[in-house]
């Protein structure tokens, strides 16, 4: 990734509207929709995952289809706050795949984590191996009673 921040123009901007829409479109679909030529939103697609803009095109798995129901935020609290402790703790998390998410916060917490379980009990089973890997001074968790809104699609400014 060239920088941090990478200027863009509107056509740009629709390009990366439409594939977090429909990543899978094709090329000519794409093309078409946003006025260009095949060749040009080609190299346009080339240049922005170059700059790192565009990271990856992924498929989004419906998780009540592959049985990972419960969606669960899990708030952590620690007394360790040493480099050492924080590298084995990001290297612990990154290990188990129900977390789609960790987040070290400002505030009361020190880390967030957004993981997708069966049930309760692949929660505390999450929890047990989470406890038996790192020490933790406390940990609690809340489970979405209602999925009001989640999308992968950024607002793309401008």
């Amino acid at each position: 990734m060239r920088s941090s921040k990478v200027t863009f123009d509107h056509l740009d901007r629709r390009i990366l509207t439409e594939m977090q829409r429909d990543a899978a479109q094709s090329l000519d679909t794409l093309s078409e929709t946003i006025g260009l030529s095949r060749n040009a939103t080609w190299r346009r697609i080339r240049r922005l995952e170059e700059d790192g803009v565009l990271r990856a095109r992924v498929a989004l798995v419906d998780p009540a289809a592959v049985g990972l129901g419960l969606n669960v935020f899990v708030s952590i609290k620690t007394d360790r706050h040493d480099a050492k402790w924080a590298a084995e703790f990001s290297k612990v998390v990154r290990g188990f795949p129900e977390i789609l998410g960790a987040y070290r916060t400002s505030g009361a917490q020190d880390y967030l984590l957004h993981a997708r379980v069966a049930d309760v009990q692949a929660y505390d089973r999450l929890y047990q191996r989470l406890i038996a890997r790192i020490e933790l001074k406390d940990v609690s968790a809340s489970f979405s009673m209602e999925e009001i809104k989640e999308t992968t699609e950024l607002p793309v400014p401008g």
